[in-house]
């Protein structure tokens, strides 16, 4: 995915993977009736467990996330380390490899497309192999940072550790020795529901010196953003905070004009990111929760739009994507149908596109910035 935006975008990106501890889920109720009982709701795996007879609350589990956030940090890291993100590799340079197959694509002029970016991207590696500069060291690796929502706070606490500074640091300000930081991540970010003024979660993200994210939906008020940039970032620093909006694709239009407006208002330089997934999730009327790909693009596209008219800039994209063969999102270049959703779905929150999917978003927007690109000249 991050090839395409690389090429369609002209830019570099920053790979920001939500993993290794996205272990706690906000519920809108503390509860749930299953065939006429009432269970506590599942919480996440580092509270509880998705089987009705392990509901209960189990301190233990916050070892375990702890255990498994770490072994899948150390696992990414030996991947990366062995050339596992090398444009070497195979599946970089051959057309004919899996990785690169387009037969998922029913549609034949979508599939001409993609191709025709497809076949862009391999001259330019071909290109960068004749010449040598598929050498650099930036053509071996990528860089991949962690990020999840801090939503327990008593687990993120425990992570969060005071600077020390090296003996015989000269460089290490008295103001920076106080310094937090939250260790068990990267990127740490806010959900839409704990997002309060006054709130626990807005206390402790102002506390630490971590680059930090903010969900903004439909209800959050424009006058409120001003007030919550400046406890979050007092500094002021450009980039510290990432807001990343999450409206549904037939309310966008209806709500972040005005919020990129009061930004502006604000003098708060910040990035904005489109979430297109928590604002388009829907219920069949058979009970499976789903997206429709169609709606998460349509998102993405307004966003785009919006910020381009509004003098702005969208400076990141926020899926939720796996590289497994699920079947937990409605359509995309493969057609998936509602009655094939019981196929592969395997979630136990919300549901995810999948490989095929998350590359036809990567196409999307590649077409966008060179649709931009070709506009501008």
């Amino acid at each position: 995915m991050s090839l395409i935006l690389v090429w369609g975008g002209r830019t570099k990106v920053v790979r920001i993977a939500r993993m290794a501890g996205q272990y706690a889920k906000p519920r809108s109720k503390p509860t749930e009736m299953i065939d006429g009982v009432e269970y506590t709701a599942f919480r996440g795996d580092n509270v509880n467990g998705m089987p009705l007879s392990d509901r209960s609350p189990d301190p233990d589990r916050l070892l375990g996330a702890y255990f498994h956030s770490a072994a899948t940090i150390n696992y990414v890291r030996s991947l990366l380390s062995s050339d596992f993100a090398d444009l070497h590799h195979p599946e970089s340079w051959n057309l004919q490899h899996k990785a690169w197959s387009l037969e998922h694509v029913r549609n034949p002029d979508v599939r001409k497309e993609y191709q025709e970016i497809v076949g862009h991207l391999q001259d330019a590696l071909d290109f960068m192999q004749t010449i040598g500069a598929d050498n650099d060291p930036s053509a071996k690796t990528v860089d991949l940072f962690m990020s999840h929502e801090g939503l327990l706070l008593e687990y993120e606490s425990q992570l969060t550790r005071k600077h020390v500074p090296l003996i015989n640091d000269k460089h290490t300000s008295a103001s920076a020795s106080k310094l937090h930081y939250n260790l068990g991540t990267h990127f740490l970010w806010i959900g839409d529901r704990t997002r309060q003024l006054s709130g626990a979660h807005v206390e402790y993200f102002k506390g630490i010196e971590n680059p930090i994210g903010v969900k903004v939906g439909p209800t959050m008020l424009p006058e409120e953003l001003g007030p919550l940039l400046d406890i979050l970032n007092p500094r002021r620093e450009v980039g510290k905070v990432t807001l990343i909006t999450r409206y549904g694709a037939s309310k966008i239009k209806d709500f972040l004009p005005f919020h990129i407006e009061a930004v502006k208002k604000s003098g708060h330089k910040v990035v904005w990111c489109c979430d297109p997934m928590h604002g388009n999730t829907e219920t069949t009327s058979t009970g499976i929760k789903t997206r429709r790909f169609d709606h998460i693009v349509e998102e993405l596209s307004q966003a785009f739009a919006i910020h381009q008219n509004c003098g702005s800039y969208l400076g990141g994209v926020h899926c939720e994507l796996t590289g497994d063969p699920v079947t937990e999102t409605i359509g995309g270049s493969m057609n998936l149908a509602e009655e094939d959703l019981q196929t592969n779905y395997q979630t136990f929150c919300d549901p995810r596109l999948n490989y095929f999917q998350s590359l036809d978003i990567a196409f999307k927007i590649a077409k966008f910035f060179k649709n931009q690109r070709l506009n501008s000249t």
